[in-house]
């Protein structure tokens, strides 16, 4: 009878062992891993902000009171004259209600190319009402070097609406701005020849020095040549490798879905108007008592009238007051110590064990801030 040599039993038993050991284990958080696409742009792909002034024509009576905007008027007159009418005697005549004068605004994407189409935004500028039902006439779109990029027109479409009588009115969402699908033309490109450089700059969004090496180091670690050096914190400038010489698309292609771990600055983040607090992962405290008591005085008033019995030939009405005063020190709150190097999520444990709130939390945060003991930046939006 073969029996099962004893070395291959105990290799089997020992990965059981292991893997069983491992299922029992808490799980290791998992890293932050982001694409360099996710955490940078590459140099020369961006957006251009265009602007252009233009008249809305064809509302219901809800344009610029011409009168009150001059400026209204004044465009009205000069887009007439170009086709050719002239209205200088006719002036105190032109009261139109339906006729509106609109800032236009929109993004001109990189590699945009002549002829393409882009959304475009029209706020309103006067007076008007509501721009539902209104067309946009022929609009030159202009950059910050003051040429036309793009010429926008049609028909708006209005996210909201405005009705109104006599007693009442209602408004929901804003009737004075809409937008036009579509309604840009592309009349001039961004000259951007990506297949003659050399190199190309990646920028970060989030400047750090640590992120900006581990985006140099994942970069030359796929390439397997050192073609990639940070230069600051926000700019890693990476040359072009001959086997990449002009197919730039093939080599951004393949380096944007590279894998990064970003690095986070420890940081506290906060905004007074609404009371939110946003903490990183990174922020750490020292050993530090923290107590927290809150003096509330209530003062309830509740004043009752005596006046005479019925038929009465004497005495006369009066108001006596009432007065009832609470008084609470907060005297169920305790001190709580936290320990040195304690991390986010004991340092909010340990917050809301004595009941403590997000306005009184921004206090203590700038207090243990003061005192040293909070190892992070505070951000007051």
């Amino acid at each position: 009878m073969n029996r099962a040599h004893p070395a291959p039993l105990l290799a089997r038993l020992g990965i059981l062992l292991l893997a069983l050991c491992a299922a029992l284990l808490p799980a290791a958080p998992a890293a932050a891993i982001s694409r360099v696409k996710d955490v940078a742009d590459f140099e020369g792909v961006r957006d251009n902000m265009l602007i252009g002034y233009g008249l809305v024509v064809g509302l219901d009576n809800t344009g610029d009171n011409v009168q009150n905007d001059a400026y209204t008027l004044a465009s009205l007159e000069g887009m007439l004259e170009r086709l050719g009418i002239y209205t200088a005697d006719q002036k105190q005549f032109m009261l139109p209600k339906n006729v509106a004068s609109v800032m236009v605004t929109a993004k001109l994407p990189a590699f945009a190319r002549q002829g393409s189409t882009i959304d475009v935004t029209v706020s309103s500028m006067g007076d008007a009402t509501s721009l539902m039902g209104g067309t946009l006439l022929v609009t030159p779109l202009i950059a910050a070097d003051g040429e036309v990029y793009a010429v926008a027109q049609g028909q708006l479409t209005i996210g909201g609406y405005s009705a109104q009588g006599q007693a009442a009115s209602v408004t929901k969402g804003v009737p004075t701005a809409g937008r036009i699908a579509n309604g840009g033309i592309v009349e001039k490109e961004v000259a951007v020849e990506m297949a003659k450089l050399e190199s190309v700059n990646i920028a970060l969004r989030n400047p750090d020095f640590t992120t900006a090496r581990r985006i140099a180091q994942a970069i030359n670690s796929y390439l397997g040549t050192e073609v990639a050096n940070p230069t600051d914190p926000a700019t890693v400038r990476m040359g072009v490798p001959e086997q990449y010489r002009g197919n730039l698309v093939a080599l951004i292609t393949d380096i944007e879905q590279l894998p990064v771990e970003p690095d986070q600055t420890a940081r506290v983040v906060i905004d007074e108007h609404t009371g939110t607090i946003v903490m990183g992962n990174n922020v750490r405290i020292s050993t530090v008592a923290i107590a927290q008591g809150n003096l509330t005085i209530r003062i309830t008033e509740t004043p009752q009238v005596s006046q005479p019995a019925p038929f009465s030939t004497t005495g006369t009405t009066v108001t006596v007051p009432r007065t009832e005063i609470n008084v609470e020190e907060g005297q169920g709150n305790k001190m709580s110590v936290l320990g040195a190097g304690v991390t986010l999520q004991e340092l909010v444990n340990g917050l809301n064990a004595l009941g403590i709130g997000p306005r009184d939390l921004i206090s203590i945060l700038q207090a243990v801030k003061a005192a040293g003991a909070l190892q992070a930046e505070i951000e007051v939006m």
